[in-house]
């Protein structure tokens, strides 16, 4: 854990990014109450769990979008909310769960607002600054997107632009809230390779939520799961993905099985017939007849 006050040292076995016993809340809407939380780095963590259980507004408060009522977050073992802003966005990426573009920007200049965190009264707009855009824009594969306006692209080539964008911020630190969404199983597939391709080649950190259980089981190195404002488990997927798990988190009964082609925890929902007669018996037990 964490010593308040303690700055990170490159190397020490300090996690950069961690909650301690926040409580999260919108006005008195309560989320989440004493939820500590530290993401390994160079992991790729996923957080999971059922609708709204706290995993949009655990990352919301990860990303300094929400400030808990009590506890912290820590970044670099100081309170990210006592950091200047710059600061923080030259560490931490965000890729926020409903992302909109100006009207009438191009894709090149929207993947530029990534160097604003670097940009100063000193520095301004470079040849180095013009080098990473195109090679965020190029890892990305929007490259041949650059002079397209970003309001004309599909869904999941939007979303690798906005991608792009938090690459181009050159921050260790990249967080993801559900970038699947609103995408089709192929563009779904795309962007998660896309993310565990950066997660193993440029060594950041990635946090991602995701609602589906099988794709954070199939890239996640780290898997967080909620219930109720609280960790229900987390760890590798392989040790903490089972039947009993799925179903107090979910409430699906399910068989786990080897993905036979990455070998990764892969859940199987029970059939219709099994979770129907499950139901019948929890309604018959309640009646008090044996």
């Amino acid at each position: 854990m964490n010593t308040p006050g303690t700055p990170y040292i490159p190397g020490s076995t300090v996690n950069r990014l961690s909650a301690e016993h926040v409580t999260l809340a919108y006005d008195q809407r309560v989320i989440a109450e004493e939820l500590s939380v530290e993401i390994p780095d160079h992991s790729f963590t996923v957080i999971v769990g059922p609708n709204a259980c706290g995993k949009s507004t655990l990352l919301r408060a990860l990303a300094r979008m929400l400030r808990p009522s009590t506890g912290r977050v820590l970044l670099d073992g100081q309170a990210i909310h006592s950091l200047p802003a710059r600061k923080v966005a030259r560490t931490l990426g965000l890729l926020p769960q409903s992302s909109v573009a100006p009207d009438g920007i191009s894709v090149g200049d929207l993947v530029g607002r990534g160097r604003y965190p670097h940009q100063g009264l000193l520095r301004q707009w470079s040849a180095e600054d013009e080098r990473i855009v195109r090679e965020a824009m190029t890892r990305t594969g929007v490259a041949d997107l650059a002079d397209r306006y970003v309001d004309e692209l599909s869904g999941g080539q939007r979303q690798r632009v906005w991608i792009a964008m938090t690459l181009a911020q050159q921050t260790p630190l990249l967080l993801l809230d559900e970038p699947t969404t609103y995408l089709d199983i192929q563009h779904q597939i795309d962007v998660l390779d896309l993310c565990a391709e950066l997660h193993e080649s440029g060594g950041r950190t990635l946090v991602a939520v995701l609602h589906d259980l099988n794709h954070a089981a199939r890239y996640a190195t780290h898997l967080v799961a909620l219930r109720d404002g609280r960790v229900v488990a987390e760890g590798a997927p392989a040790d903490i993905v089972t039947a009993e798990l799925v179903e107090e988190v979910f409430g699906l009964r399910c068989q786990v099985i080897e993905d036979p082609a990455t070998g990764t925890p892969l859940v199987v929902p029970a059939s219709r017939a099994a979770r129907a007669g499950r139901g019948r018996a929890a309604g018959v037990s309640g009646t008090g007849v044996s």
